[in-house]
């Protein structure tokens, strides 16, 4: 005997319209989350942006081997717009900084300009 093909059923797993609706639950608005005090072992702070950006552009001045260990490479264009970077920064705070981050952006950027003349100035 052969029976028909039944194909494929569709249920309806939403709620009965004989059954009563149930209540929404209030919606409560997320809260702020604060930003953590510190990250990877240091406060947040201009310093050490200041630091870090100085830090990346140092090593693009004086290179990076590359990964099979070979001769290291410099990066003159990198180091450049860091710096630009730095002073665009110095710009963009520019009577809101204290006396610390002045003093430690000035020393940063004066050291990688000097630097980055240097770099030109030598072949490789």
């Amino acid at each position: 005997m052969d029976e028909p093909d039944q194909g494929f059923r569709v249920r309806d797993r939403r709620g009965r319209a004989d059954e009563p609706p149930s209540s929404p639950k209030p919606v409560t608005p997320p809260q702020p989350v604060s930003p953590p005090e510190s990250t990877a072992g240091g406060a947040r702070s201009l310093v050490g942006l200041f630091i870090m950006l100085g830090s990346v552009a140092a090593t693009a001045l004086e290179g990076m081997p590359d990964s099979g260990g070979g001769q290291a490479k410099r990066d003159l264009r990198q180091a450049a717009e860091l710096i630009d970077v730095l002073l665009l920064l110095r710009e963009k705070t520019e009577g809101r900084r204290t006396p610390e981050e002045t003093k430690v952006l000035d020393e940063v950027v004066y050291g990688l300009q000097l630097r980055y003349v240097e770099a030109t100035r030598r072949p490789g």
